[in-house]
Order: C-alpha cells, then sequence, then structure tokens
C-alpha cells in the first residue's frame, strides 16, 4: 500500500546591517570679537570673526591633551596687519612663516595675555576668555586686518593656535590712542 506523506516547514530569517565606522565626528571653532574705541571712550566699531585654527594648532591641541606631558596653558592675542584688502590666511602657517600678513604692533607693550574661564559642560562646550585683552594704540596708528592666538608674548618659537579676519567691510583703521579690546571664545560640538 502507498502512503503519500507531506512535509510543512516555515522558516523565518532576520538580518541586521550594521556599519563598521561611525559618522561620530567633533568640529571646532574659535571666534575673535573685537571692540574699538576711540580716546574718549566711545565705540567707533566691533567685530567678530570666525577663525582658522591652523595645522600646528591642531597638532599641538591633540598632543597636548592626548599626550599630556607637561604642559600649562599660554595664550597671547596678537594683531594682524597687510597690503589692503590682500590679507591671506593658510592651514599651514606657523609664527616663523605666514607669508600672508604681518605683524600690527603699533600698540603699547607686547602681545597681551589671554586667561580662559571655565569650559561649558553642554554641547557644543564652550570656553571663553575671562576678560578682554586690550591694545592701546600708539604712534600715528594704522590699519588692523584681524587677530591671531598664540603661545608666547613674543617672538615665533611659539605655536600659532588660530588666526581671523574681520569681516566685511575688512581693514579697520586706527589712530592713536584708540584702545582694541578683544576677547576670544573656541568651541567643541559633538556631531553624528
Amino acid at each position: 500500500m502507498l502512503v503519500d506523506t507531506t512535509k510543512a516547514a516555515d522558516h523565518i530569517s532576520a538580518g541586521l546591517t550594521v556599519r563598521p565606522e561611525t559618522d561620530a565626528a567633533i568640529q571646532t571653532g574659535g571666534v575673535f570679537h573685537i571692540q574699538c574705541f576711540d580716546k574718549d571712550g566711545n565705540l567707533k566699531w566691533e567685530d567678530s570673526s570666525h577663525n582658522l585654527v591652523v595645522n600646528e594648532g591642531l597638532q599641538s591641541m591633540n598632543t597636548q591633551y592626548f599626550k599630556g606631558s607637561a604642559y600649562t596653558a599660554a595664550f597671547y592675542l596678537g594683531l594682524v596687519t597687510g597690503p589692503s584688502g590682500s590679507v591671506v590666511f593658510a592651514a599651514g602657517n606657523t609664527l616663523a612663516s605666514h607669508s600672508g600678513w604681518t605683524e600690527f604692533t603699533a600698540y603699547s607693550g607686547a602681545r597681551k595675555s589671554l586667561s580662559f574661564g571655565t569650559a561649558s559642560t553642554a554641547n557644543p562646550s564652550v570656553i571663553s576668555s575671562s576678560a578682554p585683552a586690550q591694545f592701546v594704540i600708539t604712534g600715528s596708528g594704522g590699519v588692523v586686518s584681524g587677530a591671531f592666538l598664540c603661545t608666547v608674548s613674543s617672538g615665533t618659537s611659539g605655536v600659532l593656535f588660530s588666526e581671523a579676519l574681520f569681516s566685511s567691510p575688512g581693514d579697520r583703521t586706527v589712530a592713536l590712542n584708540d584702545t582694541l579690546n578683544v576677547s576670544y571664545s573656541f568651541s567643541n560640538t559633538a556631531s553624528a
């Protein structure tokens, strides 16, 4: 006698695709805020300019944070000038080599020391200068095109961290006894 049999079965399958890399990144950036007051204390102009963190600055930041060997932070602000309308910043600039600009030095004293407050714990985490650095203009003044942040009060042996041009209209004329108040803030943003 013949018997026919059949078998039935259900098969269920599932899959999960996982990307081996992540899209998480950190974006960093700084802003110089500059106010110019005349000899009588009247505000002549102000500007906020986003900076270029140069390659040397990025390397220094990574080295100091991740290697952390005997590092004490010291930062100084300087001013930038150059041929009118033609100042150029480049990622490869250093204090010793920056052919696109010249340091503006017609002010009393050396580069101005900058101290920072406490970084915020939010995203972005922001750290700002505790107080603006003051540059009192001497001589006949001149043209100021922007600012830079570095690790030495004078000379070219330190690290150039960042540089920024003033926003439109760009170059600004400063006169004897004008005061430039310059502050700086820097942020790290985690993005996915």
